[in-house]
């Protein structure tokens, strides 16, 4: 199914509408453009995601986390369950 398409009006760098019109098919130029668009505007979100959450996981926050992640989450996948003594 495809998804809806509305016409957009960009202004772009000569240079680069050149190479695209040089290097694309005319009934293919506006997939590789949205595709391009979509592909940096992932990469903004990714960016903008990770600038916001830098630093979270602060010693004060999260002592738990002082000796590293590995004991942390090793204590964390440790059964409760009684372990079986061996039968002798």
């Amino acid at each position: 199914m495809r998804t809806p398409t509305r016409q957009a009006n960009f202004t772009l760098p000569e240079d680069l509408l050149d190479e695209l019109r040089r290097a694309v098919p005319r009934g293919e130029q506006s997939r590789v453009v949205g595709e391009a668009l979509r592909n940096e505007l992932t990469r903004i979100r990714f960016r903008r995601a990770l600038d916001q959450s830098f630093g979270t996981w602060r010693r004060l926050r999260h002592p738990e986390l002082a000796r590293g992640t590995r004991p942390y989450v090793r204590s964390q996948r440790t059964s409760s369950r009684p372990r079986r003594v061996a039968e002798r």
